[in-house]
């Protein structure tokens, strides 16, 4: 595939640019299900989900996990807004997992609705880090 093949990915959060990276094509976890972008996709905006966003560059897959958000898709660039986003490898499983113990906990105890949905979101979150942590090559 040459360079004018190739897609520019940007992720970014409110608080850091997580990645900047020319890629192959993008997989991610659109709120009416997975999507994939290769160049020239026709342009289009989408609300993310909390789940797995991977990419690929030449045979390499990455995975990135995302809290949530928005995506811009242009022909030949994908902007990922996120609330939260990390990297496989950056992503700490030993915190990972408590977390995913915590929101377990929380959802067990919940008073009311209120409550068990946000244990149930946190552990939404949990769970998709840790699926990505573990895709970490």
């Amino acid at each position: 595939m040459n360079m004018a093949e190739k897609l520019l990915l940007e992720i970014v959060t409110p608080v850091r640019k997580v990645l900047s990276e020319e890629v192959d094509m993008v997989v991610a976890p659109g709120e009416m299900g997975e999507f994939g972008v290769l160049h020239n996709h026709i342009p289009f905006l989408t609300k993310l989900k909390v789940g797995e966003l991977r990419f690929k560059v030449g045979n390499a897959t990455r995975y990135v996990a995302i809290m949530g958000g928005y995506a811009e898709v242009l022909p030949d660039k994908v902007t990922i807004l996120a609330t939260a986003a990390e990297e496989a490898t950056d992503i700490d499983v030993i915190r990972a997992q408590a977390a995913k113990e915590r929101a377990e906990r929380r959802l067990r105890e919940a008073k009311d609705r209120v409550e068990f949905a946000r244990a149930q979101a946190a552990l939404q979150r949990a769970l998709a880090r840790l699926k990505v942590a573990e895709k970490r090559g």
